[in-house]
C-alpha cells in the first residue's frame, strides 16, 4: 500500500448489505480515527458502495456510504469486511469493481468471511487464503479452487490478504499499517485500541482448546517471557528458559506452545525483530549495535531474519521507516501480548 507523499493514503471500505458490523468498526478504528497528534499519518478512509442508500447492519446499526465504487480505482488499499451470513452474494457491481482493482494491482484485504466475497469474484482461484477456523470447510466446499490454509492468523498471496476471524482482522489491519508506515505507527494505533501491535502463533491455539495448565504454570511462563523481553541482548535457549521456569525443556516447550500457539524460539525471534524495528526507526545506532542489543549477535544474523520475516533488510527498513525528528535511545522492552 503506497500513497503519494502529498496526500494521505486512500483506503476503501467495501460496503454492501450483509457486511459485519464488527469488521466495519475495526477498519474504521484503524484507518478512520485522526491520530496525527500522536505521529500517525492521516488516512483518507471512505465507505464505497454500489448504492448510496444507508446499509443496515446487525444490532440496529447502519452504515452510510460516502463514495461510489469508482473510489476503488483511486485508492491505495481496499478492505472487505466479513459477512453475517458467509454465503451472502455480493452485488455484481462490487465483484466487478474488485476484479478491476485487482487487475490494476491494488492491494485487497479481506477480514474473516470477507474471503467468501473475494472467492465469489474469482480472486482467490488458485491462491492460498485463510478464514475463521470454523469456516474453512465451508469455504473449501463452495470454492474448491481455493487453497484454504486452516491455521494462519492472516496471510498474503500476491496482492491479496486474508485473515482469520474477529481479532485476527485487527492483526491484519495493524500489519498492513506496519508494513506501510512502520512498527512505531502500528504500535501507536494498537496502544490507542488497547490491543497488541501483533500476536504470535496461529489459529491452532484456539482450535485445539488445549487443557489449561494451573495458574502457577501460566504465571511462570508469563514471568519467563517478561524476563526474556527485559534481557533480549542475552543468549536464550529453550533449555535456559525452561530452567528459569523450573521445568524440563520438553515440558516447557509443550506448555509454551499450548499457551502462545508458537515455539519458544519462534516467539523469541519475533520479539527480537520487533525490538530491532523500533531501534531502526527511532535511533541512529549502527546496525551491529542494533543486532547486539536485540540479541541477534551479528548484523548478518539480523539481516537473515529480516529477509525471512519482513522481506527486506535492516538498512532498507531504516531508510523506509525512520523518524524525521531526533532519535533518542529508546527502551525496546515491551509488554508481552
Amino acid at each position: 500500500m503506497t500513497a503519494s507523499p502529498n496526500r494521505p493514503a486512500r483506503i476503501a471500505l467495501v460496503s454492501f448489505p450483509g457486511v459485519r458490523a464488527f469488521d466495519v468498526s475495526v477498519i474504521t478504528e484503524v484507518w478512520g480515527v485522526d491520530r496525527t497528534d500522536r505521529g500517525v499519518p492521516a488516512f483518507d478512509l471512505r465507505r464505497a458502495a454500489a448504492d448510496p442508500a444507508s446499509i443496515p447492519l446487525r444490532g440496529g446499526l447502519s452504515l452510510s456510504p460516502d463514495r461510489t465504487l469508482t473510489w476503488l480505482s483511486r485508492c491505495d488499499l481496499i478492505v472487505v469486511p466479513g459477512l453475517d451470513d458467509h454465503l451472502t452474494p455480493a452485488p455484481p457491481a462490487v465483484l466487478e469493481a474488485l476484479r478491476g482493482a485487482h487487475g490494476r494491482g491494488t492491494p485487497i484485504a479481506a477480514l474473516c468471511g470477507g474471503a467468501f466475497t473475494l472467492a465469489q469474484a474469482g480472486l482467490l482461484d488458485g491462491r492460498q487464503a485463510v478464514t475463521h477456523w470454523n469456516l474453512t470447510d465451508l469455504l473449501h466446499a463452495h470454492h474448491p479452487q481455493v487453497t484454504v490454509v486452516p491455521d494462519a492468523l492472516f496471510l498474503r498471496d500476491g496482492n491479496i490478504w486474508t485473515s482469520a476471524g474477529t481479532a485476527a482482522g485487527i492483526d491484519l489491519c495493524l500489519h498492513l499499517v506496519r508494513i506501510t508506515h512502520g512498527a512505531e505507527v502500528a504500535a501507536t494505533i494498537a496502544r490507542s485500541m488497547v490491543t497488541a501491535p501483533f500476536r504470535t502463533g496461529t489459529q491452532a491455539q484456539f482450535i485445539e482448546h488445549p487443557t489449561p495448565e494451573s495458574d502457577r504454570d501460566a504465571d511462570t511462563l508469563a514471568s519467563v517471557r517478561a524476563h526474556a523481553l527485559a534481557h533480549l541482548a542475552e543468549p536464550h535457549t529453550v533449555a535456559t528458559l525452561a530452567a528459569r521456569a523450573g521445568m524440563s525443556a520438553r515440558t516447557f516447550a509443550r506448555h509454551f506452545q499450548a499457551t502462545t500457539g508458537t515455539t519458544p524460539l519462534r516467539w523469541l525471534i519475533t520479539q527480537r525483530i520487533a525490538a530491532a524495528q523500533k531501534l531502526l526507526e527511532r535511533t541512529d545506532l549502527p546496525l551491529p549495535e542494533v543486532a547486539r542489543r536485540t540479541g541477534f549477535g551479528s548484523e548478518i544474523t539480523m539481516r537473515q531474519h529480516f529477509a525471512a520475516h519482513l522481506s527486506t533488510s535492516p538498512r532498507d527498513y531504516r531508510t523506509a521507516f525512520r523518524d524525521a525528528g531526533p532519535r533518542p535511545e529508546v527502551d525496546t522492552t515491551r509488554t508481552d501480548p
